[in-house]
């Protein structure tokens, strides 16, 4: 443990945006009789955001440039048995990492909110509930146990359940966070049964002394069946990461939850919470480098949502799930990565995410702001003339999330195809072909995206919703006009630009540290021998500007470039193109309208036959059996039985007489009988 890094300014990290949330939250709505007014409750939580963010880059510098380390328990909540349950610290380079970028996309959000949610009348608890959502990530990636990072889990569930529903009279939003909540939990019902089998079996919740034990926890089976322990444990963790990072079949929550506002969007679904799965599979790799099975599935549910997810993309019109699906898709991705043991690929492909997905959610705001809350990309259409700073920055985002040689995304997602080229799993083929062609999928749903909204023709005084906006769907947030598209304020663009910087550099700078280098070392566990894809990317790797002047000659460049042009012959040079498309293959853009009746298996059967079960076991078990059968059979035979008792208790002497007689009678011949 490094005497460099503090416990008690390690615990100002989460606490000052928790202070900041519970100020806001109290002081700044009725519940606490609206003390203060919207400046104060915005600047509370942004200084919260702000000292958290400082503290997390000093702790990131002394952590990458000095070497410092932190682990150690911070509150001991008790013990049961042997079992400690504490509140702790464990702060290495995958955890400084993921605090500056919390901390840091955290900080852009509250600075972009201030505009975006100008006229909203929970204004106050909207702030109050963001920072309440970055003391809760920030609680996950710090902590070092199980119990702690549990906690954490379920916090920023919970606390994106209140965000995506935060218009709460508006129907669509209510069913998206409950749809949200309850997929969730098929999840975290995985991912506890996981913990549980640790505890079990390990005897701890404390990583590092889970770690240890991992040798141990290879050798054992699981009960009943042929499979390794380590295996099945490894699987429910990952089911827990399929609910939070949103993989097929899990995937269903994430592009529902557009229906919250913009700021929500690029903080809990491109930056932090749906990053929560990677990191929390990358922080265990110790274990799951114990099981191939385990990597293996990984690995192909990573490759189906990384292209299918993609292909989704495609054919939506609404700006913001646009950007959902390709947040899908990229976190495929990152789960792909995971499955062929690059790890740090992952999280490398995390931070580089989160950037540039931020970027592009904010974007989408200050383009729904600029044109009135009109969301559909089709009404759209020569934006850029109004907008130059969102769209500059808009493109900026959009070469970096294609891969374009030198932005931070043609890195780690290279780095991604390249350790799962070298993987030597069973599932590597197919997942270096959905890898591949997921490339030219992102390109060209990015590049519609990008020239229906910036280019071509003005649509916007075209669309029939025009007069309607969001006051049809009680949004409380909305900028009236019906004019001409405007740049948004600077509390807007500021954070456009801000994070269009690390977008274009920040992969450049940190690829040869975090994916080669020591940063990430005593982070992440690899067996080389069994998994080498990371070592052979090592021998082929030759610096950041090599591999970018290389790029042009591989096939992801080339990809990338043709669904770019692709995009423009089809939407600006010859717009009837799609349309001509869409009716020759009718059959499968029905199949992609529809989500791939995803959303209607789990409506139809799987809810309805949820609810038939529940019927069933309520009028079969409880009422059939347990009432009928059980409770009222019983006070019927206790009634019968007691109406036959009660005639032998008339009251009357000449009865109870009788009785004596006979029974003195029966006693008489009894022991007659016995002395025969």
């Amino acid at each position: 443990m490094s005497t460099t890094l503090s416990a008690t300014t390690l615990l100002a990290v989460p606490l000052a945006p928790l202070v900041g949330s519970a100020l806001a939250g109290i002081l700044g709505t009725t519940f606490g009789g609206n003390l203060i007014g919207r400046r104060a409750a915005h600047s509370l939580t942004i200084l919260g955001v702000l000292v958290a963010f400082i503290i997390s880059a000093m702790t990131l510098k002394s952590v990458a440039l000095e070497g410092a380390r932190f682990n150690q328990t911070i509150y001991e909540w008790m013990v049961v048995g042997g079992l400690k349950m504490e509140i702790g610290f464990m702060v290495d380079g995958l955890t400084a990492m993921m605090m500056c970028v919390v901390t840091f996309v955290s900080l852009m959000v509250h600075l972009y909110t201030i505009g975006y949610m100008e006229e909203d009348a929970g204004y106050n608890r909207f702030f109050a509930y963001i920072s309440l959502f970055t003391f809760s990530m920030l609680m996950l990636v710090m902590s070092n146990n199980l119990l702690q990072l549990f906690f954490g889990w379920e916090a920023v569930g919970l606390v994106s359940y209140l965000l995506i529903g935060f218009w709460f009279n508006k129907p669509t939003a209510i069913f998206a966070n409950m749809k949200a909540f309850l997929v969730n939990r098929v999840g975290d019902f995985g991912f506890i049964l996981g913990i549980g089998l640790i505890v079990a079996y390990g005897g701890t919740l404390n990583y590092t002394e889970v770690f240890a034990k991992a040798p141990e926890l290879a050798q054992l089976g699981f009960p009943g069946t042929d499979w390794m322990l380590v295996t099945v444990i490894c699987i429910c963790l990952f089911i827990g990461a399929m609910g939070k990072s949103a993989q097929f079949p899990l995937h269903v929550w994430l592009p529902d939850s557009m229906e919250g506002p913009t700021p929500i969007s690029a903080l809990i679904h491109a930056a932090t919470m749906v990053t929560a799965g990677i990191f929390m599979v990358s922080r265990m790799s110790p274990l799951f480098e114990l099981s191939d099975t385990a990597l293996n599935f990984i690995m192909v549910i990573g490759a189906i949502t990384a292209l299918f997810m993609g292909f989704l993309g495609i054919i939506q019109n609404d700006i913001k799930r646009v950007v959902a699906y390709s947040t899908l898709s990229q976190l495929g991705y990152m789960t792909v990565a995971l499955g062929a043991s690059a790890y740090s690929v992952a999280v490398f492909h995390l931070m580089t995410h989160a950037f540039f997905k931020a970027l592009l959610f904010l974007a989408a705001g200050s383009v729904i702001m600029g044109l009135h809350h009109n969301q559909d990309i089709r009404w759209m259409g020569g934006v850029r003339r109004y907008m130059p700073i969102t769209w500059i920055t808009s493109l900026l985002g959009t070469l970096a999330l294609i891969g374009t040689p030198l932005f931070a995304g043609f890195y780690s997602k290279d780095a991604i195809i390249e350790a799962v080229h070298f993987s030597n799993l069973p599932a590597a083929g197919f997942a270096h072909f959905a890898v591949l062609a997921g490339v030219f999928v992102t390109s060209f749903y990015s590049f519609r995206l990008y020239f229906l909204v910036f280019h071509g023709k003005e649509r916007y005084d075209q669309n029939p919703d025009a007069h309607h906006g969001h006051d049809d769907h009680h949004d409380d947030h909305a900028h009236h006009g019906d004019g001409k598209p405007h740049e948004t304020p600077w509390v807007v663009t500021v954070p456009l630009l801000l994070l269009a910087i690390p977008s274009v550099v920040i992969g450049f700078m940190t690829i040869q540290p975090m994916l080669f280098g020591d940063f990430l070392k005593d982070a992440i566990t690899i067996n080389t021998a069994a998994h080498p894809a990371m070592a052979k990317f090592a021998e082929e790797f030759h610096g950041p500007l090599a591999m970018a002047l290389h790029a042009f000659s591989t096939a992801p460049f080339w990809l990338a470039l043709a669904g770019a042009v692709t995009a423009w012959y089809m939407y600006l040079v010859n717009p009837a193109v799609p349309a001509a498309i869409g009716r020759a293959l009718k059959p499968i853009v029905t199949i992609l309208e529809n989500k791939y009746y995803m959303d209607w298996f789990n409506e139809n059967v799987l809810a309805r036959g949820a609810r038939a079960l529940g019927t069933g076991l309520w009028k079969g078990g409880d009422q059939g059996v347990i009432e009928t059968g059980v409770v009222n059979a019983s006070w019927k035979v206790v009634g019968g039985f007691s109406s036959v008792v009660r005639g032998f208790q008339s009251g009357y002497l000449y009865h109870y007489a009788l009785l004596m007689i006979v029974g003195v009678f029966l006693f008489m011949t009894y022991f007659v009988w016995l002395a025969k």
